[in-house]
């Protein structure tokens, strides 16, 4: 009885730990290679990928026993993008893991071969980057971007937020792969949200000094940004510039209503970066990516930020700030 007593309590015990790996992954030290198109010190893209490492570490992996992170920071530059891609597949890495949809090419033009986990690209499946969705083949699969249609959303929460809006320019980098696919879904949106639509080309900072500046020109403007690398790494000017010419903007990422935007909707992009690591994950413990489906986010949140309102003049409405998940005072 005792000892029956004593197993049964152990296995109690045992519930609640990682899952310990199986006996033949112990034997050496796994390798993931990162890739984060951001400067080295972003602090929103810093926490993203913190919550990936906990994820991993909650899932029994630990760097310096069975597992080693070999990170890269190529900032929006594609050409050190490029360096830092050869660079980490020059290591062999059992994974690489990176996010944005202008990385996926590149790295694919490295390797057809190391598993390649993504987070954060638009419509994989549209862009030709995976076979399916449910079983992307080849040695790619992760969490896609929502789904383009959330372009129309931003726009409704503008109008929402602003009602005196008529004309709302999207603004996107033309060499990011969704950028046209967002623009298409904004401009045949347009009629039925009551607006008058203009795309704001950007990809270096006097190309959004300009194209803010010349857009304020008219009256009752404002903007909804998609997800876009050039943007998030350029937020504090983005959000500076809206601000400087009193344009109301919705954005498609959390950081952006925190460097001081009006309001975000967009997926939980730290919760993606959790699912990317359950990927990763799945793969080290010997699962192939083609054979794991292509995930879409799985949280969403609305953030206001109603110092920003306040500067703008604007009376943001008791329901809407009821349905938001964070209001930045």
């Amino acid at each position: 009885m005792r000892r029956r007593a004593f197993l049964a309590a152990l296995g109690g015990a045992l519930v609640g730990l990682p899952r310990s790996l199986p006996a033949q992954q112990v034997d050496r030290v796994r390798k993931i290679g990162i890739l984060m198109p951001y400067p080295v010190g972003d602090p929103e893209v810093r926490a993203r990928l913190a919550a990936f490492q906990d994820e991993l570490r909650r899932l029994g992996w630990s760097t310096g026993i069975n597992l080693r992170l070999d990170e890269r920071w190529a900032t929006d530059d594609l050409d050190r993008v490029r360096t830092a891609s050869a660079e980490l597949v020059r290591l062999e890495p059992d994974v690489i893991f990176f996010t944005g949809g202008r990385v996926t090419r590149i790295i694919q033009a490295e390797t057809r071969e190391i598993p390649t986990v993504f987070v954060g690209v638009s419509d994989p499946l549209g862009q030709g980057l995976v076979a399916n969705l449910a079983r992307p083949g080849g040695n790619l699969t992760g969490i896609a971007n929502p789904e383009y249609t959330i372009t129309a959303k931003l726009v409704e929460i503008l109008k929402e937020m602003a009602p005196a809006v008529a004309r709302i320019g999207i603004v996107m980098n033309p060499a990011n792969p969704s950028t046209a696919f967002n623009r298409r879904q904004f401009e045949a949106a347009a009629p039925n949200l009551g607006i008058e639509p203009h795309f704001l080309p950007v990809q270096q900072p006097i190309d959004i000094e300009r194209a803010f500046s010349a857009f304020a020109r008219d009256q009752h403007g404002g903007l909804v940004f998609p997800s876009d690398l050039t943007v998030l790494a350029h937020r504090a000017l983005v959000t500076a510039l809206a601000a400087r010419h009193r344009l109301p903007a919705v954005y498609s990422d959390r950081a952006m209503a925190i460097a001081g935007g009006l309001a975000s909707y967009s997926a939980d992009r730290r919760e993606m970066f959790r699912q990317g690591a359950a990927y990763v994950d799945r793969i080290l413990r010997g699962e192939k990516p083609g054979d794991l489906p292509v995930q879409q986010p799985t949280r969403y949140e609305l953030v206001i930020n109603t110092q920003a309102a306040r500067a703008l003049g604007i009376a943001l409405p008791d329901v809407l700030l009821a349905r938001a998940d964070e209001v930045i005072e």
